[in-house]
């Protein structure tokens, strides 16, 4: 009984040091794109000053990588990366930015810059052409 209680620690450890270690190194998709969003009421926001909706399905994600409601963040003006859909102009998927995740320098803010410029996603940089 004392080593089956030992091994659940020691598993129960394991995954969440595993987690949190995979949460302090999230990667982007290549198209992701940096703008401040503040969310209205859902599914409206403003990006970038500018009026923009959250796509059907959509996820914002926190800085922990959870999931968040955006009603419970309304009204906030966020750092974030996010993904479009550009048949439907809507935001896919937004993610809450770190302050790490902030420092990195540069990053496309539009599409044309996103489909000219380099991404390495092992070292989470862009490079301008």
């Amino acid at each position: 009984m004392y080593r089956c209680a030992l091994a659940a620690i020691g598993i129960a450890t394991t995954l969440f040091v595993g987690t949190a270690s995979a949460q302090a190194l999230r990667v982007f998709p290549p198209g992701t794109l940096r703008g401040t969003l503040v969310f209205g009421e859902y599914p409206s926001a403003l990006l970038n000053g500018r009026p923009a909706q959250l796509a059907p399905g959509s996820r914002v994600r926190d800085v922990r990588n959870m999931q968040v409601m955006p009603p419970t963040i309304a009204g906030t003006k966020l750092l974030v990366h996010y993904t479009v859909d550009p048949g439907a102009n809507l935001n896919k998927d937004v993610w809450l930015l770190t302050a790490d995740e902030a420092a990195i320098k540069p990053w496309p803010t539009t599409l044309d810059e996103a489909r000219t410029w380099t991404y390495d996603s092992n070292a989470r940089t862009w490079t301008k052409p």
